[in-house]
């Protein structure tokens, strides 16, 4: 699948969206809170895989799911630049008339944004990088060595990113103050914990509570 993704085999991009177009939009929707914005990062990650093809590695093995997922991910944060400036430039007008948005009255999605609301009211607190991680090791069920693949940092990176979010969002469900700034982040050494990650898991799914 790799040296077909990277000839720019059509049918393989074919195979590649039907098998990794679901995760790439829970992905995009936890980390963007919008269903439409989600669908479009759907839709621009396999086009920027598309353009990206020849940098996938002939010489690694496994799924190109981590790769699609740091391209979502690098996606998610430009199309989340984006929606801050178009709101900016709205806050700005003269105010008009409220129209209402009738697509609020759809009881599935209303509860799946009330719930994705209360968790990321505890997820405010995190550094977006903090965020990704989470988003790729806890819900996206990638290890270490993956996450670090689709964010293009060390894994000790990764480990330490989601280990201060464990720390904070463990702070948060305790009912303590939001946690200072902290400094650069230190690479700390290779490998995964795997109770780092069902700490994190836990503390994620309390406070979505």
């Amino acid at each position: 699948m790799r040296a077909r993704v990277h000839a720019g085999d059509p049918e393989a991009f074919r195979e590649l969206f039907d098998e990794h177009a679901r995760s790439v939009y829970n992905h995009a929707f936890r980390l963007t809170g919008n269903w439409s914005a989600a669908e479009d990062v759907v839709s621009l990650t396999f086009l920027e895989s598309w353009r990206l093809r020849e940098r996938v590695d002939l010489d690694a093995d496994g799924s190109l799911r981590p790769w699609l997922l740091g391209i979502a991910t690098n996606v998610a944060r430009n199309v989340r630049r984006a929606a801050r400036r178009h709101e900016g430039a709205l806050a700005r007008l003269p105010k008009g008339e409220v129209v209402p948005d009738f697509t609020d009255e759809i009881t599935a999605r209303i509860d799946d944004r009330e719930r994705l609301a209360r968790m990321r009211a505890g997820l405010a607190a995190l550094r977006e990088p903090e965020r990704e991680v989470l988003a790729l090791c806890v819900w996206s069920g990638l290890g270490y060595a993956e996450a670090a693949e689709a964010l293009g940092v060390p894994v000790g990176t990764v480990r330490s990113r989601l280990s201060r979010a464990r720390r904070k969002l463990e702070r948060l469900t305790a009912g303590r103050a939001r946690p200072p700034e902290e400094g650069p982040e230190p690479v700390s050494g290779h490998g995964q914990e795997e109770d780092d990650r069902e700490i994190a898991v836990r503390s994620a799914q309390e406070k979505a509570r």
